[in-house]
């Protein structure tokens, strides 16, 4: 699985968990780009990834993350992905 279809995942589940079809997300998106991600959005967003490539995140992980990109990279080495050279 590559970092673009990791994060085009990613944006599935946030259109799910926040019920905004319109979201488009980058590696550069953060919490501060949509409206609808507060701090109990995140959780559910966190828990669903974790369902989703069926992994666990620590509480140091899921606090470090600093934007999509980040995060997908997170679940990308859970997974076992080598990293792509990415811009």
């Amino acid at each position: 699985m590559t970092h673009e279809e990791i994060r085009n995942k990613i944006q599935s589940i946030f259109i799910d968990v926040t019920e905004n079809a319109a979201i488009v997300l980058n590696d550069e998106t953060t919490a501060d780009d949509i409206d609808e991600w507060d701090s109990l959005v995140h959780i559910q967003l966190i828990v669903e990834m974790e369902r989703c490539f069926g992994i666990s995140f620590t509480a140091e992980e899921i606090g470090g993350y600093g934007n999509v990109g980040q995060m997908a990279d997170g679940i990308a080495e859970k997974m076992g992905v080598v990293p792509e050279n990415r811009p």
